[in-house]
């Protein structure tokens, strides 16, 4: 089936304006942050406190709202559909890409515990999983909205996938430069395996389903089920975890995902991914190595 999140250019100066990719950047981004702190700002105003129901309504209405908000852009700036949210491939995509995050994470926890650096003491109630998801839930959208589905995407459509991929990452990890906890190597080690990654995985599949659902599980596994610190943030998880051994290895206060095992792990599979999707044919060339007789002057994209 034929994707395509080509935008549907207007004629005229003034639709010429509003469409180039530069002022359709601030249009989409602007339009996504000033919702998420329009909203953030009503709940500070009536006192919503984490960790409540009303806490937990606030963050399914972020998620639907950016959602809205990004499909508002889409169809009234760059009069497409948002094929990117597709619903045809919702449930399996997001399930598919819900399994490898648990999966991948797993096995960061498994290397930490074969190597002595993870013990696990004990459990805790089922109901201390509820925060970390809806946390999960929250960033899973927002941040691909944002980082794929804005950035990447029309970064992409003019300087071609090489060069989206790289700033996406790059900016990706310099927003996680602020979390409690990072440093250095924690910035540099979400620039490769989630900014890659989570990338990639968009390119394999050119919609943001599979990206949605690797992220939450990713976040949920980490947080709500193993209890580490997610980006630097501190989470109560059904298991008692603890660390041991040097940060290059556990990933210290940011948690596991600053790990040099996370890294590798990640990596691999955001390779695998890119191998995946340039044999679909999903790589876009910069506008300026761009035939016209070969190549739309838009970018279109093959999915099945």
């Amino acid at each position: 089936m034929s994707v395509t999140t080509a935008v549907n250019y207007q004629t005229g100066k003034f639709w010429r304006f509003l469409q180039f990719p530069v002022v359709r950047l601030f249009l989409a981004v602007g339009s996504v942050i000033g919702f998420i702190i329009g909203l953030q700002s009503v709940a500070h105003a009536v006192h919503i406190k984490p960790g409540t129901i009303a806490s937990y309504i606030l963050g399914l209405l972020l998620i639907v709202g950016v959602c809205g908000v990004y499909a508002a852009y889409v169809r009234l700036i760059e009069k497409r559909s948002v094929s990117e949210f597709g619903q045809h491939r919702a449930i399996p995509e997001i399930s598919k890409g819900f399994l490898v995050g648990i999966l991948l994470f797993c096995l960061v926890m498994l290397i930490l515990w074969l190597l002595g650096s993870l013990k696990i003491s004990g459990m805790n109630p089922w109901s201390v999983m509820i925060t970390p998801l809806i946390g999960a839930l929250v960033a899973g959208f927002i941040e691909e909205i944002l980082i794929r589905g804005i950035l990447f995407r029309i970064i992409e459509e003019s300087l071609g996938t090489w060069i989206a991929l790289t700033a996406s990452a790059v900016i990706f990890g310099l927003l996680h430069m602020f979390n409690p906890g990072a440093t250095l190597v924690s910035t540099v080690a979400i620039a490769l395996e989630a900014g890659i990654l989570l990338a990639a995985v968009y390119i394999y599949t050119r919609r943001l389903w599979m990206v949605i659902g690797l992220h939450i599980a990713w976040n949920f596994t980490e947080g709500g089920i193993f209890g580490a610190s997610v980006s630097g943030g501190t989470d109560h998880g059904l298991f008692n975890s603890q660390f041991y051994g040097a940060n290059l290895i556990t990933g210290g206060h940011f948690g596991p995902e600053a790990s040099v095992v996370a890294v590798v792990i990640c990596l691999a599979a955001g390779v695998v991914y890119l191998v995946l999707a340039y044999r679909k044919g999903n790589f876009v060339r910069p506008y300026w190595r761009r035939s016209r007789s070969r190549y739309n002057a838009h970018a279109v994209y093959e999915a099945n």
